[in-house]
């Protein structure tokens, strides 16, 4: 009974990661068109990705909730993971793209307090969700909740990256700093997007989800 309290927390902590994650996607894109910031759009469709990976995780939950075998969302499990990893290594070739050529190009973004405050938020919330899964992982020995909450701390640490790369350009307004803070995106990036590949290849320990 215990157990099944505890996946029930964590179909609910993956509902709230994913209300969050649509919310940090629409703004953090239609804020990054208005300021012509590649960093936040970038954000965006970071957290849009992550939503693929998200949902399959939240089914997998959902069905050992009402407990059928997930022998069959295996197969659907390793499909995303192929699916999310492929989509990230091709946003980061993106971001490099379109850094260089606003770089080269003198291309700069403007300030945005939206930008800013979602990036606040999202420093704050992504770690608590972080604690929540792994505890959750824990209790119902999920390998794969505790490494979306691992997951779930890269995305804070990519929220800091695109708040640092905001606030210089509203303080200082150096035009070249958005196109910096989206390239240091990629590692994080790159290195989602291998976790992805390396769980689809079935990496048990493997960070599957980027978030």
């Amino acid at each position: 009974m215990a157990h099944k309290v505890s996946v029930k927390k964590g179909v609910n902590i993956e509902i709230i990661s994913i209300i969050w994650m649509v919310i940090e996607a629409a703004v953090a894109i239609s804020s990054g068109i208005i300021a012509h910031s590649l960093s936040l759009v970038a954000f965006g469709a970071d957290s849009i990705i992550e939503l693929i990976a998200a949902g399959v995780l939240l089914w997998r939950l959902t069905i050992e909730v009402r407990g059928a075998s997930l022998a069959r969302v295996k197969k659907a499990e390793k499909t995303s993971s192929w699916v999310v990893g492929i989509a990230l290594f091709l946003l980061a070739v993106y971001i490099v793209i379109a850094s260089l050529d606003k770089l080269i190009t003198h291309q700069g973004a403007d300030s945005t307090y939206i930008g800013i405050g979602l990036a606040i938020a999202s420093g704050i919330i992504m770690p608590y969700l972080s604690r929540a899964k792994k505890r959750i992982g824990s209790d119902i020995d999920s390998k794969a909740l505790r490494a979306d909450g691992s997951c779930s701390i890269v995305c804070a640490y990519m929220a800091w990256t695109v708040l640092a790369g905001v606030v210089i350009i509203a303080l200082l307004g150096w035009w070249w700093i958005d196109s910096i803070a989206a390239l240091a995106l990629v590692y994080f990036v790159v290195k989602e997007g291998w976790e992805a590949v390396q769980e689809a290849r079935g990496k048990e320990d493997a960070c599957g989800c980027c978030h």
